[in-house]
């Protein structure tokens, strides 16, 4: 049996604990789909990472490439179902787990429905588009024909620091090329000031 990596997690305001226990495998798994978000960070794009894993072997990777790809749906769950789903030779994806950095939005969850992948694993919440709990819970909603086991918390800290770094470099970034524009926009004004 494999040794399980327990994590005491404080919730709620009144400090009741939770306990979470995580093998190495899944901290193994997480960590490469950290690595996948790093190759999206690394192309500018918002950083998220995921891995589907088969009998303890990763059969799709993704990360985000919406802008790379100029595509919506090129979102790291996507692909790596894409991937996954024509390693397997098929759309259903039973029997295997998902690792993703960040809580599916509600066009992802969906797939992972229709994909019928029993376990989702995340790292960082998404509070503002997340579908697994944060806006809603389209994984263990009873009203569709499959659940999904979720997991939120694997390896949190990680993922969101990732995520963080990223906006605030992106602010930077857009503070920055904003200023370059107004100051071309004020040199051209002046030039034509100047005719």
């Amino acid at each position: 049996m494999e040794e399980k990596v327990t994590k005491i997690i404080p919730v709620g305001a009144d400090g009741t604990e939770t306990v979470r226990s995580y093998t190495r495998d899944d901290i193994r798994y997480m960590r490469e789909a950290i690595r996948q978000a790093r190759l999206a960070y690394r192309k500018g794009e918002v950083p998220i990472g995921c891995v589907i894993v088969y009998e303890d072997r990763i059969i799709g990777r993704g990360y985000n490439r919406r802008n790379t790809d100029k595509c919506t749906l090129a979102h790291a769950e996507i692909t790596a179902i894409k991937r996954a789903s024509k390693v397997i030779g098929d759309w259903r994806l039973e029997e295997t787990r998902m690792y993703v950095t960040l809580e599916p939005c509600q066009m992802c969850a969906g797939a992972i429905v229709q994909a019928r992948i029993p376990t989702v694993f995340s790292g960082a919440s998404s509070p503002k588009a997340g579908c697994a709990g944060s806006i809603l819970d389209i994984l263990t909603n009873n009203e569709f024909n499959h659940q999904v086991e979720y997991d939120q918390g694997l390896l949190e800290k990680e993922c969101a620091d990732l995520l963080k770094k990223f906006f605030v470099e992106l602010r930077i970034r857009n503070k920055e090329e904003k200023r370059a524009r107004q100051e071309l926009t004020d040199q051209m004004t002046a030039q034509g000031d100047g005719l």
